[in-house]
C-alpha cells in the first residue's frame, strides 16, 4: 500500500473511532441505554482497518530489521542512488528491498515491501538475463545472487531500453524486402487480342499496382511485360500479409474477356541478412506460387513458406513453346547417358507406371537402355504392368534394390507424377543418382526435388501422361511408339481426367487424339479400370457410411476393407455424385498410418485442405498421411481444417 494512502486511511480510522464514542455518548444522555449498537458497525470497520493498517506497519519493521541485517548503510545508500531499478529478493521470491527508482518506474509508487513479486510482474527468478514489457516500457533485467548472512538472495538491476526497443522495431519495420510480381498467363491473354485491347490489359495491370504499392512507401518497376518487381519495407509486408494479399481478389475481378481474368502469382523475399538474398527468396517464393497453379502469394517463412490465395482453376497455357524445347533438352541427356531408369511415387497408379512405360517406349526407340522401376507387390497398376511385361517384356521393369544395385553415374533417373521426395519410390534410388529430370503436373510442394537437371512442371497439365504424350510428338525418332505405350498414355489421362470430366483442357482432348491416331484402344484402356466384386461392395459399404458436414462429405473406411488404397479414392469419386456436395473425404488405415482421400469439384479447394495436414496434390485431388493417430482424432483434425479454409 502507498505511504499517502496509509497516512489518509490512519486519520480516516481515528475520526471514524471518535465520531462513534461521541454518538454512543449522546444517545445514552438522550436516555437510549443500547444505543451504541447502532455505532457498533462503524466502530468495528474502524477497529479492522486499525489491524490491518498496524500489521502492515509491523511488517515494515520487520523487513527493516531483516535488510539492516543483511546490509549495510552504505550498501543502502549506494542502492538508492542507481540510476536504474533494483530489488532484492529472498529465496521464496520475497520482495526485501527496492529502491526509489523501482518504486515510481515499475511499483508506480505501491508499497510492496514483503510481498511475493511473481503474483504482479512477470519475473523468471531462475535465468540470469531477461526481457519484461511492462507498463509501455522495456526492461532488460539481470540477476545477481550472492549469499545473505542467514539465506540466499538475488538482487534485480532492471535497466530501461525502451528506446533501444524503439529502434530495433524501427530499424526491423524498415528493413528493405523484395516482391516480385508476375501476371498468370499473360502471353495466351494477349496472343489473339487486338492492338487497343493488349494496351488496355497492361495499362490496366500497371494501374493496378501501382494503386496497390502507393499504399506503401515502396517503389514498382517493370522487368518484363508480364513481370515486375517491388521494394517495399517491413512492415508494409506484414500488413499485406495480415491482409492477405487483397490484391489477389482484386485482380481476380478484372476480367480480360469473357472467359479469363487476370491473376497474379507473387513471391517475397524478407527476413534476409542482404537485399541480395532477398532477391533469391523472393524468385524462390514465385517459382512456388506458380508452380501450385498461380493466383497466390508465397511467402518464405522460418519452417518453410506460407500461401495465400489459389481458389481459381490453374489456368491451361496453350503455348507450347516451352514444350518443345525442354523435349529438345530431355533428349540430349537420354542420348548422352549410358541407361536410363524411369521412377514415379510409392503405391503408383495408372498415371504414375503408364508415364513410366509411355516414355520407355520412346527412349527404347533412341537405342538407349531403360528400365522402369516399381515395386511389384505395392502398386495399384497390376493388371497395366502384366499387359506390358507380355507386349514390352519383363525386362523392362526392376525393383528398386535391382535399381540402386546397378545404378552407376551415367544413369540418367526420369522421375515422373511427382516430385515430392517424401513419396518417392525409392529414396535410396533419387540420392544415388548423378543426374535427374523430374515430370510432374501436382502443385508444388516444399519438399520437393531441388537437384534436378531438368524440371518439367506444369501444374495446370491434367497429368503426367498427357505431359509425356506432348514430349514424345517433340523428340526425333525414327517411328512411332507402339500401340502398348499409347494405351499406357492414355489410361493415366482417363484416370486423372476421371474419363475426362475433370482437369481437362484444350491440350488434354489434343494428347488424347494424338494417341488414338497412334493405335490406343480406348476399350482395352477402360478394362484397366475394372474392379473385383469386392471391392465394389467396399466401395458401396464407404458410400452408405458417409456423414454430410455442410457441403462436404466425410466417410471413413471399415478396418480391413480390401484394396482400400484403390477403393478409398474412388468412393470419394462417388459421394460427389451426391446432390449439394462439393468436397468429399474418405479415411482409412493401412499399417497404423491413417490416409485421407480428397474429391472435389474444384469450388472447394481440397489441396489446401490437405496441406493444413501434411499432404498436398491438386485443388481437385489431394490426399495425405497421418502417423499415430486414430481415424476418429483424423476426423476431428480434417473438420478443423475444413473450419480454418473456410474462414479464409
Amino acid at each position: 500500500m502507498k505511504p499517502k494512502y496509509q497516512t489518509a486511511l490512519w486519520v480516516l480510522t481515528i475520526l471514524l473511532l471518535l465520531l462513534t464514542v461521541i454518538a454512543s455518548a449522546v444517545l445514552y444522555h438522550r436516555g437510549i441505554r443500547y444505543g451504541f449498537l447502532y455505532s457498533l458497525p462503524a466502530f468495528l470497520l474502524a477497529a479492522i482497518t486499525g489491524l490491518t493498517l498496524l500489521d502492515s506497519h509491523h511488517s515494515r519493521i520487520r523487513y527493516i530489521a531483516k535488510l539492516n541485517h543483511e546490509c549495510t548503510e552504505a550498501e543502502l545508500a549506494t542502492f538508492q542512488q542507481l540510476d536504474m531499478g533494483l530489488c532484492v529478493l529472498d529465496e521464496e521470491g520475497i520482495l526485501l528491498h527496492y529502491n526509489d527508482y523501482f518504486s515510481e518506474k515499475i511499483l508506480d509508487a505501491e508499497d510492496m515491501f514483503g510481498k511475493k513479486l511473481s503474483a504482479f510482474l512477470p519475473l523468471d527468478t531462475e535465468v540470469e538475463f531477461q526481457e519484461i514489457h511492462w507498463q509501455d516500457c522495456f526492461y532488460q533485467v539481470r540477476s545477481v545472487p550472492y549469499e545473505g548472512e542467514e539465506k540466499r538472495l538475488t538482487a534485480f538491476l532492471w535497466s530501461d531500453i525502451t528506446e533501444l526497443e524503439q529502434t530495433r522495431q524501427n530499424y526491423q519495420n524498415s528493413r528493405p524486402c523484395v516482391m516480385l510480381i508476375m501476371v498468370d498467363n499473360y502471353e495466351d491473354l494477349i496472343q489473339n487480342a487486338k492492338e487497343s485491347t493488349r494496351l488496355e490489359i497492361s495499362a490496366t495491370v500497371e494501374k493496378l499496382l501501382e494503386q496497390f504499392i502507393s499504399q506503401t512507401n515502396g517503389i514498382l518497376k517493370r522487368l518484363k511485360n508480364d513481370k515486375f518487381i517491388a521494394i517495399l519495407e517491413e512492415e508494409h509486408i506484414q500488413r499485406l500479409i495480415a491482409e492477405k494479399f487483397s490484391i489477389l481478389d482484386e485482380a481476380r475481378n478484372i476480367r480480360a474477356d469473357e472467359k479469363n481474368c487476370l491473376t497474379f502469382s507473387i513471391g517475397v523475399g524478407h527476413g534476409a541478412a542482404t537485399m541480395q538474398e532477398s532477391e533469391a527468396w523472393a524468385v524462390q517464393c514465385l517459382d512456388m506460387a506458380l508452380g501450385r497453379g498461380g493466383d497466390q502469394a508465397a511467402v518464405k517463412t522460418d519452417s518453410g513458406f506460407r500461401f495465400f490465395g489459389g481458389v481459381s482453376k490453374g489456368v491451361e497455357k496453350k503455348s507450347r513453346a516451352k514444350t518443345r524445347i525442354i523435349a529438345g533438352a530431355i533428349q540430349d541427356l537420354i542420348l548422352n547417358s549410358a541407361n536410363v531408369y524411369l521412377m514415379g511415387h510409392r503405391f503408383g497408379d495408372l498415371d504414375s507406371i503408364g508415364s513410366a512405360c509411355g516414355l520407355a517406349g520412346a527412349i527404347r526407340l533412341m537405342n538407349i537402355p531403360v528400365n522402369v522401376v516399381v515395386d511389384p507387390e505395392k502398386n495399384l497398376s497390376k493388371q497395366l504392368i502384366a499387359i506390358v511385361e507380355e507386349e514390352m517384356g519383363k525386362e523392362l521393369f526392376l525393383t528398386p534394390q535391382q535399381a540402386i544395385d546397378t545404378i552407376t553415374e551415367d544413369t540418367l533417373l526420369i522421375i515422373v507424377d511427382t516430385h515430392n521426395k517424401d513419396i518417392l519410390e525409392s529414396l535410396e534410388l533419387y540420392q544415388a543418382a548423378k543426374k535427374v529430370v523430374v515430370i510432374d503436373h501436382h502443385r508444388k510442394t516444399v519438399n520437393y526435388v531441388d537437384n534436378a537437371v531438368v524440371f518439367h512442371h506444369e501444374p495446370y497439365a491434367s497429368s503426367a501422361c498427357e505431359m509425356v504424350t506432348e514430349l514424345i510428338q517433340y523428340f526425333k525418332l525414327n517411328a512411332e511408339v507402339n500401340a502398348c505405350c499409347a494405351d499406357c498414355l492414355l489410361s493415366g489421362i482417363m484416370l486423372d481426367t476421371k474419363n475426362f470430366v475433370m482437369r481437362t483442357g484444350v491440350r488434354t482432348f489434343e494428347a488424347a487424339a494424338y494417341l488414338k491416331k497412334i493405335g490406343a484402344d480406348t476399350v482395352k484402356v477402360k478394362g484397366l479400370f475394372s474392379g473385383s466384386i469386392a471391392s465394389y461392395k467396399s466401395r458401396a459399404e464407404i458410400v452408405g457410411s458417409a456423414e454430410i458436414v455442410g457441403c462436404h462429405a466425410i466417410a471413413i473406411a471399415p478396418e480391413g476393407t480390401p484394396e482400400i488404397r484403390l477403393v478409398a479414392p474412388q468412393a470419394a469419386d462417388e459421394l460427389l455424385s451426391i446432390s449439394h456436395v462439393n468436397a468429399a473425404f474418405v479415411i482409412y488405415t493401412v499399417k497404423d498410418i491413417v490416409s485421407i482421400s480428397a474429391r472435389s469439384f474444384g469450388a472447394v479447394n481440397v489441396q489446401v485442405i490437405m496441406e493444413q495436414l501434411g499432404g498436398g496434390g491438386h485443388q481437385s485431388m489431394a490426399a495425405t498421411q497421418i502417423m499415430n493417430i486414430s481415424e476418429q482424432e483424423a476426423k476431428e483434425r480434417l473438420l478443423k481444417a475444413i473450419e480454418e479454409t473456410e474462414k479464409d
